[in-house]
């Protein structure tokens, strides 16, 4: 068409303009004109030693580990098998033999 970026949710390329916005009729998505493109930014998760995580890896620990609100301590070495990444401050989600379901902080593991 006349130059103007196809849309950013649906990436419609019958976006037109409509004043100071730019409006996607398949979807009805509406941006500012002036607006930069937002790029997809994939989250990377890395382990003590920088090497880069994903869902699925075996990773060990590095540090003793108290568990909050228990008497239960995760000891150096123990590995967690099949980790999911997750947003937020402890991004790892696992479940680990004899304590369950736990979240880990990625700068206190290794990948394995």
């Amino acid at each position: 068409m006349s130059g103007l970026p196809k849309c950013p949710q649906c990436g419609s390329e019958y976006a037109y303009e409509d004043g100071f916005m730019v409006v996607c009729p398949e979807c009805s998505h509406e941006w500012a004109k002036d607006a930069p493109l937002a790029t997809d930014e994939v989250r990377v998760v890395r382990d003590s030693n920088g090497n880069v995580l994903a869902d699925g890896d075996t990773v060990t620990v590095i540090k003793d580990l108290k568990v909050k609100g228990s008497s239960l301590v995760v000891k150096v070495g123990t590995k967690v098998k099949n980790i999911r990444l997750v947003e937020g401050d402890h991004d790892i989600d696992c479940k680990i033999d004899g304590i369950g379901a736990m979240q880990l902080k990625s700068e206190f593991v290794r990948k394995a």
